[in-house]
Order: C-alpha cells, then structure tokens, then sequence
C-alpha cells in the first residue's frame, strides 16, 4: 500500500532500506545546515555579503520541513494511536515530536499571518534553531537519552525537588545573616537565590559573597553540600545509561524473525 511504504521511508528505523535511508540523511543534513545558517547569520558581515543566498536556503528548507509536516499528517492514521481522519491527525498534532515539526517552520509563516515589529521577527528568526530537535526523530543516540531520562524521571524529581529545597533553605540563611551588612547585594531572599545558584553549581562568579565570619561559614558548608548534591543526578543518570546499554545488546541478541535468543560462539 502507498501510505505504508511512505511511513517506512519518513519514519527512520533500524531496518530502513536505501530510500528511508537518503531521505533520513537529507532531513538531518538540512536540519544542520540550517543550524549553521542561523549561527552564520548572527555575524554581520556574514549576513550582509550572503545574505540572498541565505534567504533562499531558508525558503527552501522550509519548503521541504512543510511537506514532510504535512506527510506527517497525513500518514499519521497509519498509526494504532493515531486512529480516527479527524480525531487520530488532531491527537497527532499535539504530540510532542509534531509540535517541534510545526515549530520548526512556525517562525517562517508567522509574520505573514500576524503583523510584527522587527524586533519580534528577529526573535523568530532565532527560534528557527528549534529545528535541531528534529535531529531527536532520527538519532538512536537521543532516543537513548529521551528513554534514560523516562526510566528515571521519578529519582531525578526526588533530586530536583532536594536542590530546591536547599537552595530556599540557604539562601534565606544568607539573607538574614548579610542583609544588614550589604542590603544592596542581599536585598531579599530573591536576590539572595542568585547567590545560592552560584554556590551550588560550584560556579562561584564571584559578583556576590558573604563578608561576615558566620556568612563566610555558611557559604562554606552550602557550597560543599552543593557538590554532594549535584553529584546525584550524574549517578542517577549513569545508572540509567548503563541499563540502557544492557537492554540494546539483549536486543541485538535477539532474531528479529523468531525472537529466539542468538548465542554467539567465540
């Protein structure tokens, strides 16, 4: 059937043939051409002496980015989620990797539709660098990295939800300590969090730091605390990795006619 031969070519996976292949190549190519392009544009000169050509490659790119959205759309009914002309293609449209496809051409359409000031259309113009998500649709390697952090979204909440609380705690310990002695850089516990940011990232920018003995203490204590605690999330993550690893080599152990377990000789 047509449509199903065209959703073995749009949709890349492991057993993809000639065709899926080169069509999965070229929407990744274009996807960091355009990249490249909208990091060249932000150099003046760069800008001024290839600016037609770059205008060009934007209308083409987006050319190609609309159909292959518009395929999409059609082919997703081919999908047991996406079942249904009317209300399969509207659950497709929300989906994640569809709204990073409609937003990877949004910023084209946009000011034709609704009138903006320059300053606006520049920001969109940025917002073209949404189209290196789409890599996500045919990289093995994000997928990997998108499964490693469902597995484990509950430990890295735990972590997030601990650095958060440290980050209170501290910050309105330094505020109540320093805020006598320098109410301009510790004007509130707001302001104090920028300090906190900095102590736990261990990235100490130095533009904020506490003069007071018991300041000096506490600022101490919190930034090794903050060691520990960033530590977390690697060792979560590392974790998740090496899980992920395992579970693709049971996979290629694997038939993928019989699903009968391949023992390899040595």
């Amino acid at each position: 059937m047509f449509k199903n031969r065209m959703v073995e070519i749009i949709e890349p996976s492991s057993g993809a043939d000639r065709y899926a292949r080169c069509f999965n190549l070229f929407i990744v190519t274009l996807i960091l051409l355009n990249v490249l392009a909208v990091i060249s544009e932000t150099v003046k000169s760069i800008e001024t002496e290839y600016s037609g050509i770059l205008h060009i490659f934007e209308v083409f790119s987006v050319a190609v980015f609309t159909v292959e959205y518009l395929l999409r759309v059609w082919l997703a009914t081919c999908d047991k989620r996406y079942q249904g002309k009317i209300i399969g293609r509207l659950k497709f449209l929300v989906s994640p990797l569809a709204l990073i496809d409609l937003l990877a051409i949004l910023p084209f359409y946009l000011p034709m539709v609704i009138p903006l000031d320059l300053r606006f259309i520049r920001t969109l113009r940025l917002a073209r660098m949404s189209r290196i998500f789409k890599i996500g649709r045919y990289s093995g390697s994000l997928k990997s990295l998108a499964n490693v952090l469902k597995d484990k979204k509950e430990e890295m909440l735990i972590t997030i939800f601990a650095v958060v609380i440290l980050l209170v705690i501290a910050s309105s310990l330094m505020y109540y300590v320093e805020n006598e002695i320098q109410p301009e850089a510790f004007s509130s516990i707001p302001a104090a969090m920028w300090w906190g940011v900095a102590t736990l990232t261990t990235v100490g920018y130095g533009d904020i730091y506490p003069i007071t003995p018991l300041g000096k203490l506490l600022g101490s204590l919190i930034a090794f605390l903050g060691i520990g605690l960033f530590a977390l999330p690697a060792g979560v993550l590392s974790s998740g990795f090496i899980k992920e690893i395992q579970s693709k080599r049971q996979e290629i152990n694997v038939c993928p006619h019989c699903g009968k377990e391949i023992v390899l000789k040595e």
